[in-house]
């Protein structure tokens, strides 16, 4: 597919697929060096309640509501586990379990109870997104991205996902050597007057921050591959905290590319007529370049710890 039928129809989604998929690597990157990376999944779990009561507050779905309500979910889900832990008498990691299950079951059943018929918002949508949907029809080709007229009509998750990877990629740059340091070395930051607490919850924020603007695009499920897998095969092929998060970004963008390809195209090229779930398959070639760099990758048997630079 080329020139102004790749543009109306696979520019946006591909640009935005990706936007989500390095938005998500990036903070994810020191998730998992922190042993956190399991905290995008309670996030895409306890967003989705938020941003389902924001939408019944508001009729809409525009990007503020959502943060809000996934703010309120949030703090909702803090004094759950604790009031579980202290009354169950249970860990921390079983009251976790049991809250993050409960409000993701209790967002699906708001969303089946709901008129969503507004807006595109449903079951399906919130668990796998539509990325697919997300073409820009008033593009006539590459002039377009120069047309005012025709950027005009350009998917508002677009820039939406731009924004959101903004400030994601600025804050992680301003604060490179704090948030590095309290990562590799807690007690030693905090010796050194660093507000690791602070950092550690600003990490947190930018995770739910890129998990809400994703939410259209690869809804609340698949957004978990993009906070683990590029990380994870990242880490398999260097030792320095920088190459790593540079290996995300490009583990991340390959993902996004190939797998909205694939998933157009591969089913076609087999022979069959319907296309597949593109944020599906972003997430399955996301877990196969996991899979090589596990068998292949250069510092998949380290015996050390990471380096921070």
């Amino acid at each position: 597919m080329m020139g102004a039928e790749f543009v109306a129809l696979s520019l946006t989604p591909m640009l935005i697929g990706t936007m989500a998929a390095i938005a998500c690597a990036l903070p994810g990157n020191f998730l998992l060096l922190r042993r956190q990376a399991l905290i995008g999944d309670a996030i895409s779990h306890v967003v989705l309640p938020g941003i389902v009561v924001a939408f019944l507050l508001t009729g809409t779905v525009a990007a503020l509501p959502m943060m809000l309500g996934a703010a309120g979910a949030a703090l909702l889900c803090v004094g759950m586990i604790e009031a579980v832990r202290r009354m169950a008498r249970i860990e921390a990691g079983a009251a976790m379990g049991v809250v993050f299950t409960t409000l993701f079951a209790a967002g699906v059943l708001l969303l089946e109870q709901s008129d969503t018929s507004g807006v595109h918002l449903d079951v399906e949508h919130a668990l796998y997104g539509s990325l697919e949907s997300l073409i820009w029809l008033d593009a006539t080709g590459w002039s377009s991205l120069l047309d005012p007229v025709a950027l005009a009509g350009v998917p508002p998750e677009l820039p939406r996902m731009a924004l959101a990877l903004a400030v994601v990629t600025l804050v992680i740059g301003l604060a490179w050597r704090p948030l590095a340091l309290s990562t590799f070395d807690e007690g030693y930051a905090a010796t050194l007057g660093l507000p690791v607490r602070a950092l550690g919850l600003g990490l947190v924020m930018l995770a739910a921050l890129a998990a809400v603007a994703a939410f259209d695009a690869v809804g609340s499920i698949i957004v978990i591959a993009m906070f683990i897998c590029p990380p994870a095969a990242a880490r398999m092929m260097t030792d320095r905290l920088s190459r790593q998060v540079g290996w995300s970004v490009v583990f991340a963008t390959l993902s996004a590319v190939v797998g909205y390809t694939l998933a157009g195209y591969g089913p076609l090229w087999l022979g069959y007529n319907n296309s597949v779930s593109a944020a599906g398959m972003i997430a399955t070639v996301s877990g196969l370049i996991l899979g090589v760099a596990m068998a292949a990758g250069p510092c998949r048997r380290r015996a050390g710890a990471a380096s921070a630079v």
